[in-house]
């Protein structure tokens, strides 16, 4: 959400073929050449069709979430864990291609192959909870993380991606939420709903920052950990809109990209905010794959406005009982890295995780570096 509310050729001819000799040695000579050529880019082939097939895996991953959550009911949150597994489906047969591809892989985004959580020697139930909840940013819903989900699932771990009201595929009028505390509703029934002793891990993006530490107020003995991925990590009695505010006058493109809309009228504040699509990639997907800008730009909704207003209540008994971290992403354009510090020098959290050529979305433009970190709080004791 950023400085959300700072107020704001032509066809080739076609070859004549040669009369057929009697030469046939030299017809075989030539046809083992062209057979060397076909399988020699044919293996070129294989290693960029790879890079789609995953691509493509992704894509069909986020239609999978939207689809499921369709036919489970709007205002209900998702969970991929429970989703079907067929056991043809992870026969050698069926498996995608391994790469062979030379091209060397950003430092900043290693590729952690599945189940590597596992092989070092780590087993889910030794730690304090394998159950991660995942909570997306204004106007961004459950879809975003469909990354995420796919990598965390394949290490063993129960994700749960909710969406909060209005947002994603939540049926909620968006231009009528007047608190904070029915915007993160969606969130608050499923820790309501845990089972005793049951603890999660809270992954909150963005706007989510705020939703995730209304929630560790009312839940703190439901919350093993707190994850701020670019979010707004807020200190009691500040509403986001504060927050923002301290870097007022810094994203020109924040506040061109602004579009606020006036359902009461334009005598009364805004109800909502829209993001200008035509900006969308500058501001929030700088470092992210066109597949995924594109697959946001049409699913991205109304950000609601009167929960950014909001100022946040939160005790050290409850909220400061939860133990807190945080991720930078240094490319971001929505959120600069300098309100990121901001933020974490006014509330230090326990520990601070950078993501080097990371913009505002790394669950795009980083998903396996994002997905070391995940695991690596996870592996933390509990003190």
């Amino acid at each position: 959400m950023g400085n959300l509310c700072s107020l704001f050729a032509p066809p080739k001819p076609v070859k004549k073929k040669r009369p057929i000799t009697k030469r046939q040695s030299s017809t075989g000579s030539r046809s083992g050449l062209n057979s060397n050529r076909v399988r020699s880019s044919s293996s070129s082939r294989r290693d960029n069709k790879f890079e789609d097939a995953v691509i493509q895996e992704h894509a069909l991953a986020a239609a999978a979430i939207l689809f499921r959550q369709q036919n489970g009911g709007g205002s209900l949150p998702f969970d991929r864990s429970a989703s079907q597994r067929y056991p043809g489906s992870c026969s050698k047969k069926n498996q995608l291609p391994r790469s062979s591809s030379s091209r060397s892989r950003s430092s900043t985004d290693p590729l952690l192959q599945p189940h590597q959580f596992l092989n070092q020697g780590v087993k889910l139930d030794d730690l304090e909870t394998n159950h991660f909840v995942l909570i997306h940013g204004g106007g961004f819903g459950a879809w975003c993380w469909y990354k995420t989900i796919a990598l965390l699932e394949e290490d063993g771990f129960k994700v749960t991606a909710i969406d909060l009201a209005g947002c994603g595929i939540n049926s909620f009028n968006i231009n009528s939420i007047a608190s904070l505390s029915q915007y993160v509703k969606p969130l608050t029934d499923v820790l309501g709903k845990l089972p005793i002793r049951e603890k999660v891990i809270l992954v909150g993006h963005d706007f989510g920052g705020a939703c995730i530490s209304y929630a560790m107020e009312l839940f703190p003995s439901k919350i093993s950990k707190a994850v701020y991925l670019a979010a707004a990590m807020l200190t009691n009695g500040q509403s986001t809109l504060d927050m923002f505010s301290l870097k007022a006058g810094q994203n020109d493109l924040m506040r061109k990209a602004q579009i606020f809309i006036y359902t009461n009228g334009n005598e009364n504040p805004p109800t909502a905010i829209d993001l200008d699509k035509s900006l969308l990639k500058d501001l929030l997907f700088n470092q992210s794959p066109s597949k995924d800008v594109a697959l946001a730009s049409v699913s991205i909704r109304s950000i609601p406005f009167a929960p950014v207003l909001e100022k946040l209540s939160l005790s050290d008994a409850n909220y400061g009982s939860v133990r807190r971290y945080y991720i930078e992403t240094l490319e971001d354009n929505a959120i600069p890295v300098t309100l990121q510090e901001n933020m974490i020098n006014s509330s230090p959290p326990e520990k601070v995780y950078r993501l080097k050529g990371s913009d505002h979305a790394p669950f795009f433009s980083k998903p396996q570096a994002l997905h070391k970190l995940l695991l690596e709080i996870a592996r933390i004791t509990p003190t």
